[in-house]
């Protein structure tokens, strides 16, 4: 499984990798959230996190497999 960091989930996450170990238990896109939260608290105090599974977003009940690119897709402003 790949997971892909983008703007401020990258600056909360810096340039550590999620230990593969951790992911052997992971199944749905829920339990990676809960994982990410208990190891980044900071990614908590976003008001969103969309996460996107293979380029789709996805929902947490949402199975995830070790071939699968995950992204963390932050809350986004424009102007």
């Amino acid at each position: 499984m790949k997971i892909l960091f983008f703007g401020i989930t990258r600056d909360i996450v810096g340039e550590t990798m999620v230990d593969a170990r951790d992911l052997k238990e992971i199944g749905t896109v829920g339990e990676l959230r809960d994982l990410l939260n208990a190891k980044y608290p900071r990614l908590k105090d976003l008001s969103s996190l969309n996460f996107a599974i293979n380029e789709e977003l996805a929902e947490d009940f949402e199975a995830i497999s070790v071939n699968d690119e995950i992204a963390l897709i932050p809350p986004v402003s424009g102007g």
